[in-house]
């Protein structure tokens, strides 16, 4: 079983920044590509950025030049760097990845609870 776990959300006032952060744990071979999604309020969830394994990144045009993704292959986490925040970058942000949880075994996608981000005057 593999689990990933959010942390970092909260209120921010319009232009301020906040990090997300998401680790996973449990029975981990490798891990793939690890992404970035949120879900607007009553709106579908979206991708907001990826990463490869080897730190090829790419951005939803809303985010780009705001939103810096990376990843720590030896700790299995993945951060979210989010500056210049806006009012419509408001939603619950969700961590993604894909996970081999053996050498040969099947790779798996696996999501984390998801973390609130508000910004808000």
């Amino acid at each position: 079983q593999v689990q990933f776990v959010e942390s970092g959300g909260g209120l921010v006032q319009p232009g301020g920044s906040l990090r997300l952060s998401c680790a996973a744990s449990g029975s981990i071979f490798t891990i793939s590509d690890m992404r970035w999604y949120r879900q607007p309020p009553g709106k579908q969830r979206e991708l907001v950025a990826s990463i490869t394994t080897f730190g090829s990144t790419n951005y939803a045009d809303t985010v780009k030049e705001r939103f810096t993704i990376s990843r720590d292959n030896a700790k299995n986490m993945v951060s979210l760097q989010m500056n210049s925040l806006k009012p419509e970058d408001t939603a619950v942000y969700y961590c993604n990845a894909d996970v081999r949880s053996r050498r040969w075994g099947e790779l798996l996608t696996y999501w984390g609870q998801g973390t609130q981000v508000t910004v808000s005057s």
